[in-house]
């Protein structure tokens, strides 16, 4: 990109933006398509009699619309560009020029300011042209917006108009009909980036590229925005004191650590920083490292900033780095409402950094595919379970107890062993049958699931198991619907019995309620045992009870013994 001159400074105006406003058509930066649109039509002179500037704040529409105003009334132009050196350019940037009328339209937004200004239009005037430039001419009344359009549509042959606008969508169409409406566009971090190097360097000041890197990203594509930001990190010291440090954070949400998590808030926290503005801070970083991994070119961060965020984004992985910007996006919403917002940010990160604290979907799929990929997974501790109905014959055996002294006296020494007496390692699953895996499959793998799980698998059977696809049925459609809710579960506990991973079918038959019924009362039916993990309970004191539901199972729990009455 060709060098660029710097925007010219005006003598007695300390703030950056309003110093270093550019005072011609070469100056400005980030809007070439504007610039050749609107240095051509002067040059040529083809100007319009009205024009629309719309586009986001801090991107120049009204310097552009200022700079117009002096090519058109240049003593010295060059090339349709103004000189900003002879009387006519210096007044209109002292804003003392009577060729110029400037129009605050969200102040001054009734008929009668309009009107007078209408009127004025036909007066005669020192220069060439006479420019009139409504700044947010969207928030002009509906009589104004009324009042300007009959001289937008048959204007005076010396009067320009110029309406400027971040929201072009609420003009009148019949407004915009009647002009030539030129967007512009936030400015690239990087054509942004070197406007404030030069600017440093022609001011002069003791900003190092950290605190321009800062500035960018705090500017967001606007060069005002952009230099008020380098104003306020001049005046308030080094970077790192206004603004937060997310390393930490970052570090805890990839290790999947809640309490890492927890500490790094905390400190930021104790530094002063309020919740809902560190959440709001964060989801900027947290977008920056989203963009770097779908669409560098998008992304706003650059240099140092850049490639640390980008590094992130390969730890984190583009699936959590969605679902923490998803995640922290609600919380942010539910700050503003929430009595203690502290807690809800809490909340949200350890649900981040424990997925099985989260039920939603994507904490789900971040689950298997962690699985799948054979990655750590952070599981809670197994939950003590007890019986849903009566034990059978297939309990585990407590473990044995202590011997006596009297028996460890008479007990022979145990023999010596050998490399040849050491357990043969488990076979695989190909190797085994379909009944010795059934047996394990109850023994084993059942009791390792959650207690929705087994309520579905005590009422199922497997059918079939090769090339590490098992294929299980069930009694209902209902039940098989349940059976796709624990599906994970169960093929985590699966890989943890037979070291291999399982893809499961699940199908309907029939024929299962019978197979697992057995002759009882209208409401209550008898199936296999369940295995559990209570060494004291009875062997044999009763039959578990088949469910269908949930909540058949809830009411079981509950009112143990009691028979539903048909």
């Amino acid at each position: 990109m060709p060098d660029q001159p710097v925007p010219t400074s005006i003598e007695g105006v300390t703030a950056l933006y309003r110093r270093f406003r550019p005072g011609r058509f070469a100056e400005m930066r980030g809007q070439d398509h504007v610039v050749r649109a609107l240095q051509g039509a002067v040059a040529s002179g083809r100007v319009v009699h009205a024009y629309l500037f719309s586009g986001p704040r801090g991107t120049g529409k009204t310097t552009a619309a200022r700079i117009l105003a002096k090519a058109l009334n240049c003593e010295n132009p060059i090339d349709g560009d103004a000189c900003n050196e002879c009387a006519s350019c210096v007044a209109i940037s002292r804003g003392s020029s009577l060729d110029v009328t400037e129009l605050d339209a969200a102040s001054n937004n009734g008929v009668d300011d309009v009107r007078d200004i209408t009127v004025g239009a036909w007066h005669g005037t020192p220069g060439r042209w006479k420019v009139y430039i409504f700044d947010e001419v969207h928030q002009l009344s509906k009589a104004a917006s009324a009042a300007l359009l009959k001289t937008l549509e048959e204007p005076p042959p010396h009067v320009v108009f110029v309406l400027a606008t971040t929201d072009p969508h609420k003009v009148l169409p019949t407004i915009r009909s009647r002009t030539q409406h030129l967007e512009f566009r936030l400015i690239g971090a990087e054509t942004l980036g070197g406007l404030l190097s030069d600017i440093r360097v022609a001011a002069g000041l003791p900003a190092d590229d950290a605190t321009i890197e800062a500035a960018v990203r705090q500017g967001r594509g606007s060069a005002r925005d952009a230099l008020s930001a380098l104003d306020q990190f001049l005046a308030t010291g080094p970077v790192s004191d206004t603004q937060p440090e997310f390393d930490v954070l970052f570090a805890a949400l990839a290790e999947s650590d809640a309490a890492a998590a927890l500490t790094a808030l905390a400190s930021l926290m104790a530094q002063g920083w309020d919740p809902e503005q560190l959440t709001e801070s964060f989801i900027a970083e947290l977008r920056q490292t989203f963009l770097l991994q779908v669409a560098p070119g998008v992304a706003a961060a650059v240099d140092s900033d850049r490639e640390r965020l980008a590094q992130w984004g390969v730890r984190l992985g583009l699936a959590r780095t969605v679902r923490v910007l998803e995640t922290l996006g609600r919380t942010l919403r539910e700050m503003r409402g929430a009595p203690e917002k502290t807690v809800t940010l809490e909340v949200a990160l350890v649900r981040l950094t424990r997925a099985d604290l989260d039920s939603s979907l994507d904490a789900l799929a971040e689950r298997v595919a962690r699985l799948e990929k054979g990655a750590p997974s952070p599981e809670p501790e197994a939950p003590q379970r007890r019986p849903i109905a009566g034990a059978g014959p297939n309990r585990v055996a407590p473990p044995p107890s202590a011997p006596t002294p009297e028996a460890r006296e008479t007990a022979p020494p145990p023999a010596p062993t050998s490399p040849a007496a050491e357990p043969a390692a488990e076979p695989a699953t190909d190797e085994i049958s379909l009944e010795e895996f059934r047996e394990r499959f109850a023994a084993r793998v059942v009791p390792r699931t959650a207690r929705s799980a087994q309520l579905v698998l005590k009422n199922a059977e497997v059918r079939a198991v090769a090339n590490g696809r098992m294929t299980i049925a069930v009694a209902s459609e209902d039940l098989r619907q349940n059976s796709e809710m624990v599906t994970p579960g169960l093929r985590s506990a699966l890989e943890h019995e037979f070291k291999v991973g399982f893809a499961i079918d699940w199908i309907v038959d029939g024929a299962i309620a019978a197979s697992l019924s057995a002759p009882r009362t209208p409401s209550v039916r008898t199936a296999a045992p369940v295995v559990e993990d209570d060494a004291d309970a009875d062997a044999g004191d009763a039959s578990a009870i088949v469910v269908d539901s949930v909540a058949e199972h809830l009411i079981t729990e509950m009112f143990p013994g009691a028979q539903e009455i048909t």
